[in-house]
């Protein structure tokens, strides 16, 4: 798949590429990023997606979705800093809802730190609305996590 001026290229990450993704996790999200053995194990054993965005051969971009328990949820998105605003994030949450779109899920949900304003309008520009507050979720910032929902409709263009 590619989008805008530079050839960007969606696919599943591979277990080779983990120990990037865990060293990208501690680079944006310091003490409350996953670890590297939470995402390999979550990666063999957790039955979700993992995507990555690839640009020039490099990745530069990923995602975590899929089921957690019985709702489908992004848990984790991240774009390094030097590519943001090039439409990777979109990239991700157009491939996010066309997956539970064929998977046809009634709701996509997702959680995000309170003061992650950028995420937060690209969230709600795709439709996701907030449905309540997780107090202190984020650990050890004692940020708050916003949950959002966005419900699938069943007249929507897959």
């Amino acid at each position: 798949m590619t989008d805008g001026p530079r050839a960007a290229r969606l696919r599943d990450l591979h277990e080779r590429d983990l120990a990037w993704m865990a060293g990208v996790e501690r680079d944006l999200f310091g003490p409350s990023a996953w670890s590297e053995t939470l995402i390999r194990e979550d990666f063999r054993y957790g039955g979700r997606r993992y995507r990555g965005v690839w640009i020039d051969d490099r990745p530069v971009a990923y995602a975590v979705y899929g089921f957690d328990g019985d709702a489908f949820s992004l848990l984790n998105l991240a774009v390094l800093p030097e590519h943001r605003r090039e439409g990777l994030a979109r990239m991700i949450i157009d491939d996010l809802l066309d997956e539970a779109r064929s998977l046809d899920v009634p709701d996509v949900w997702l959680e995000v730190a309170v003061t992650n304003e950028a995420a937060l309008a690209l969230y709600r520009s795709y439709g996701f609305e907030d449905v309540r507050v997780r107090r202190r979720y984020y650990q050890p910032e004692d940020v708050d996590a916003l949950v959002m929902r966005r419900a699938m409709r069943p007249d929507e263009a897959s």
